[in-house]
Formats: structure tokens, C-alpha cells, sequence
């Protein structure tokens, strides 16, 4: 019930039906009065300077948009970095760190997927989980780092920071509900927009391929996958951060005979110690040198 309520959402938002095209327009009016509620929060915030140069990769809506590869792409190039972000889908609450400078220091049940993927794939990066994001800031900055980076902290407006936001293709542009929008890029509000393809590229790596391959996956929107899968057995789709249990993926091996079971990064850090034959879709992007220019003068200059 859980998985259809995730995609039939997820539809709703970026590939509406006629149905949920009238349901979307029927809750136009709550979807105003929430974007107003939004601007007056924002109008309310007064940023504060942490006397540390913060960089934050979000997207206004809701759904995957790539944050996680091009965050890792961006603080890979520098050093004494710190990547702080929710850790949404963990099993802890408060303030936890994933990694210092060298070592892993939990599993993904308490740093949550996202959190593993940064400590995995960026090797000097010091990674923390907070819901309250000035809480990891400070751990950050204790622990010694010198550029911050934040996954998803568009609406953080009481922290100074550089925002680049990710522009993420919907045919429904309204704010929540009736829209997949959780804000808008306030006319006041300084952001630099990325374009997919533009100024950044995805680059797909498969690794230990099988010859008979099953799709399982367990990120917002799969079939952005579509793309760069190459022949697979069958597709089977989770909600975003599902915990996976080793008897299901069991199961789809089994139900398909195959030979292993192809998945993304984000699943590989959840189901690598069920012992399972996995192939792997290993995404970065290459980012434009302009990016970096961006980020470089905002750090000389903060």
C-alpha cells in the first residue's frame, strides 16, 4: 500500500493523469495559500555567517533530482571539507558523524543512504547528519573544516551560504500540494540555477556485469534510470530510501533467474552485506569548470 501511495505521488507530481490533473487544479487554492506561507517565512529570516564558506545543492521540488552525485563531484575537488545533510530515511534522530576526515564511524541505519554514499564516495570529506543543519555546521567547523557543503538547504535562509539549485523538468509547476514545488526562487532570494546535460553531465559506470541482470531499486522517480540501463531481466521499483530485507531480494532472484542483482549506489550501501550477486551502476557527473569558478571566488571571497 505504502509503494503504490510513493508512486501514484510521484506521477501526480511529474507525470500527471487526467484525474490527477482536476485533483491538482481543485487544490489550487491550498497550494497559494501555502506558497504565501513560505515567502513570509523566508521574509522573516535573517542569515547568519558562520565565518565559513557553505555551499548548498538542492532543488525546489520534491523527488530526486541528483543532488547526491553532484555534491560528491563538487566536494571532491576541494580539501578539508565537511558534507552536512538530514539524513533523511535514518533510523537515528539528532546529530550523528557519518565519517571523519578517514574513517567510516557507523552503518547506514543511523547515517541513512544518502549519508553513506558521501562517506563512501568522497574520501577525505568529513560527513554529519543533523536535522538541525546549524548544529552540523558547528560539528563541521570543530572537527576542522574550511568549505561546508549542505545537501538540500535551499530553504535554510537564516544561513549564509552559495545556493545552487537544481532545475528539475515537471509538467506540473504549482507549489505543494496541487504542485511538486516545496518553494519558489524568491525574486530577492540570490540562487544559480544548474541545467542537467548543461552544466553538469551524468556519467554511468556498469560494473560486475551478469549476463541475466534484475533491476531493484530504491530511488524517488526510477525511471530516470531508463537511460542508462543496459538489458536487464525485469524492473522492481521500492519507495525512495526503502530498507530493504535480503528474503525479497532473495525472491527476485529466484522469480527471474538471474544472475545478479543490478542496482544504483544508493542501494548498493543498504544491501551490499546481504551477500547477494550485485552488479552495479556507479553514476558521477563532470561539471562544468565554470561551477568551480563560481565556488572558488565565493570562497576568496568568504
Amino acid at each position: 500500500m505504502k509503494k503504490s501511495l510513493v508512486f501514484w505521488i510521484e506521477e501526480y507530481f511529474y507525470n500527471p493523469n487526467t484525474l490527477q490533473k482536476i485533483i491538482s487544479f481543485l487544490l489550487l487554492p491550498l497550494s497559494w495559500l501555502y506558497c504565501l506561507l513560505m515567502y513570509v517565512r523566508f521574509k522573516n529570516k535573517t542569515e547568519e555567517d558562520f565565518a565559513v564558506p557553505i555551499i548548498s545543492i538542492g532543488n525546489l521540488s520534491v523527488g530526486g533530482s541528483g543532488k547526491t552525485p553532484l555534491t560528491s563531484a563538487l566536494a571532491e575537488h576541494y580539501q578539508n571539507t565537511a558534507i552536512v545533510l538530514r539524513g533523511y530515511g535514518r533510523e537515528s534522530k539528532g546529530l550523528y558523524v557519518v565519517k571523519d576526515s578517514e574513517n567510516i564511524l557507523c552503518d547506514v541505519s543511523v547515517s541513512g543512504d544518502e549519508a553513506m554514499i558521501y562517506a563512501k564516495k568522497v574520501a577525505s570529506a568529513i560527513v554529519i547528519v543533523s536535522e538541525d543543519r546549524k548544529e552540523g555546521i558547528f560539528k563541521a567547523k570543530e572537527m576542522g573544516a574550511q568549505i561546508i557543503f549542505l545537501d538540500d538547504a535551499y530553504s535554510k535562509h537564516d544561513i549564509k551560504k552559495l545556493d545552487f539549485l537544481i532545475d528539475v523538468k515537471t509538467k506540473n509547476n504549482a507549489c505543494l500540494p496541487s504542485g511538486a514545488f516545496r518553494e519558489r526562487l524568491w525574486a530577492t532570494k540570490q540562487a544559480i540555477v544548474l541545467e542537467d546535460g548543461i552544466d553538469f553531465k551524468r556519467v554511468v559506470q556498469l560494473k560486475d556485469k551478469y549476463d541475466k541482470m534484475s533491476l531493484i531499486t530504491a530511488i524517488a522517480r526510477p525511471q530516470r534510470l531508463d537511460e542508462f540501463l543496459p538489458s536487464v531481466v525485469s524492473k522492481t521499483y521500492f519507495e525512495d530510501h526503502h530498507v530493504f530485507k535480503k528474503e525479497e531480494l532473495e525472491e527476485v532472484l529466484k522469480r527471474d533467474g538471474s544472475d545478479s542483482l543490478l542496482v544504483t549506489y544508493k542501494d548498493f550501501v543498504k544491501v551490499q552485506s546481504f551477500g547477494l550477486p550485485l552488479s552495479l551502476l556507479d553514476l558521477h557527473v563532470d561539471v562544468d569548470a565554470e561551477i568551480f569558478e563560481i565556488i572558488d571566488n565565493y570562497i576568496r571571497t568568504n
